[in-house]
């Protein structure tokens, strides 16, 4: 069920939701505790050029802690992380704590596959996630997806191919938030098309598979033709579920709107 656009969560309320604010950012909110995902809350970052209404900003205001995927531009933005305060805590790849306090964040705390951090009454679990993890000026800190559990789990895969290992996350996902597409007219390696999206989720098994990376985002100059097919993979990737992991709930969001749990 997709329950719409949404403001801030009303105070003194503790409702399971996510909230898709488009590309990979997303907020979970479990048990009342905020964490937000590879946070891109500007109009743009390099070549790319966001497509949809930015999301208000009270949605992504003030979380218990963000996750960063990978140190690719779209998915760890310093212009956004500065918008969310350089004293917010964030949860990085091991190899980018140090980079990121050069810059002025105060609080980036690593992990690497299989390590775990508390954020309130909630374990975040660093996972294995299949991509390159080039940035230039950057340090090469390897890409992770991450597992968010309290009384459900939410896996967030961030970036990456499919892999057989995702079979074999621990705890089992509640919800997965898969990325199904990208931003150019082609997907390079590293990527999930809708077809491996549904293949990944044939894997994992979730409850609830949410797609994301998607619809959000094109390079400057990309013809009228890619803009109206921005639409198109979570169509293919609620077909290819259907066929693949049939007793999985596919809930597909919009930039703004939100799901509960």
């Amino acid at each position: 069920m997709v329950d719409g656009a949404v403001g801030a969560q009303r105070s003194g309320t503790a409702a399971d939701r996510i909230v898709f604010l488009g590309h990979a950012t997303v907020l979970i909110e479990l048990e009342g505790v905020r964490v937000l995902t590879d946070p891109l809350l500007r109009g743009g970052v390099v070549h790319l050029r966001r497509q949809v209404p930015a999301v208000e900003a009270s949605v992504a205001a003030d979380p218990d802690a963000v996750l960063i995927s990978h140190l690719h531009h779209d998915h760890l933005d310093l212009g956004s992380l500065r918008r969310l305060g350089v004293d917010t805590p964030l949860i990085v790849p091991a190899g980018a704590g140090a980079w990121l306090e050069r810059r002025g964040f105060t609080r980036a705390g690593e992990l690497s596959a299989g390590e775990s951090a508390k954020v309130g009454a909630l374990t975040v679990t660093a996972v294995e996630a299949h991509h390159d993890a080039r940035r230039p000026g950057a340090p090469r800190a390897e890409p992770l997806g991450y597992l968010v559990s309290g009384r459900q789990t939410v896996y967030f895969a961030g970036d990456t191919e499919l892999f057989a290992g995702m079979a074999d996350l621990s705890p089992s996902p509640d919800v997965a938030l898969v990325p199904i597409a990208g931003w150019g007219a082609k997907l390079g390696p590293g990527h999930m098309d809708p077809l491996d999206a549904a293949r990944a989720v044939e894997l994992i098994q979730p409850r609830i598979a949410i797609p994301v990376h998607w619809g959000t985002l094109r390079p400057i100059g990309l013809g009228r033709h890619h803009r109206e097919r921005l639409s198109e993979p979570p169509r293919l990737f609620v077909e290819h579920v259907a066929l693949r992991a049939p007793n999985v709930e596919v809930r597909t969001l919009t930039p703004g709107q939100q799901t509960m749990l």
